[in-house]
C-alpha cells in the first residue's frame, strides 16, 4: 500500500493546551482518507506547555509568548515540517510577528474557518462566538468574518468571564464535567437567542467540554476545519 506522493510534513505547533493538541492530532487523523498506516500524512509535534498564557498577554497581565512561538516554529523546521499548523486560536494574535521569520508557511486556522462558513449554504449572516478573551479582544475573527460580511454575537462581560473562561479554565485543569459543560451550553444557548446561525468553538478547549449537538444550530469546530484545510492542502501537492 502506497502513501500519497507528497513532500509536505505537517508541523504542529502545540502545547496550547497539551490537550487540545492531542485532540487536533486525532482530528487531522480522523480526517485524513486512508485504508492503512501509508496513506496518513507526514506529521511534527512540537508541544511546549511552557508558553506563556496568550489570553494574560494580550490583556497585559503576562510575557509575550513571541519568542516561544518563534522557537517552536524553528524546532518544527529543523525537523523537517514544510507548513506549520497552531491549533490555538488565541495564539493567531502573535501569527504575524513570526510569520516572516519562521521560514515556513502557516496555515491560518480562523481565516479557514471565515472561508469555510462563507461557503455554507444557506448563508450564514450572524455567527456566535465562544473563545478565549484575548482572542475576542484582539478581534481575531471579527477582523476575518468581516471580509466576508459576517457579523459576530458575543457573549456579555457576565458569560465570557462566570461561563466561557471558567468553562476553558476547567477543560485546561482536566475537568470534562458539569464544571465545564453547563456553562458552555448556557453561553451557547444564549449566543442562538441572539440570532447566531452558527457558533464558532473559538478556543481548541471548547469543544473538549462542549457536546455536540447543544444547540440547534451547527457548532463550528476550528480545529476540525484546519485539519480539512491541511488534508486538501497535502493532498494537492
Amino acid at each position: 500500500m502506497s502513501g500519497p506522493a507528497t513532500t509536505e510534513i505537517i508541523g504542529i505547533l502545540g502545547g496550547m493546551g497539551p490537550a487540545a493538541t492531542a485532540d487536533f492530532y486525532a482530528k487531522l487523523v480522523s480526517m485524513t482518507p486512508g485504508s492503512g498506516d501509508q496513506d496518513h500524512l507526514r506529521t511534527v509535534i512540537w508541544s511546549d506547555p511552557t508558553i506563556p498564557d496568550r489570553t494574560a498577554a494580550l490583556l497585559g497581565d503576562g510575557p509575550d509568548p513571541t519568542p516561544w512561538l518563534l522557537h517552536g516554529g524553528r524546532v518544527l523546521r529543523e525537523a523537517g515540517a514544510t507548513v506549520i499548523a497552531i491549533p490555538c486560536n488565541t495564539a493567531h494574535a502573535f501569527v504575524p510577528r513570526i510569520a516572516g521569520q519562521v521560514g515556513l508557511p502557516i496555515v491560518h486556522m480562523i481565516g479557514e474557518v471565515a472561508r469555510h462558513l462563507s461557503a455554507l449554504r444557506p448563508h450564514v449572516h450572524t455567527a456566535g462566538l465562544l473563545a478565549t478573551t484575548g482572542t475576542v479582544r484582539a478581534g481575531l475573527y471579527q477582523e476575518w468574518l468581516d471580509r466576508f460580511g459576517i457579523s459576530l454575537v458575543l457573549p456579555g462581560p457576565g458569560s465570557q468571564r462566570d461561563e466561557v473562561m471558567a468553562a476553558i479554565q476547567a477543560v485546561k485543569a482536566g475537568r470534562r464535567d458539569a464544571t465545564a459543560t453547563e456553562p458552555l451550553v448556557r453561553a451557547a444557548l444564549g449566543l442562538q437567542a441572539r440570532g447566531a446561525q452558527v457558533i464558532i468553538a473559538g478556543c481548541t478547549e471548547i469543544p473538549l467540554g462542549l457536546p455536540s449537538g447543544t444547540a440547534e444550530v451547527p457548532l463550528i469546530d476550528p480545529a476540525v476545519v484546519l485539519a480539512q484545510a491541511l488534508v486538501r492542502r497535502v493532498r494537492a501537492a
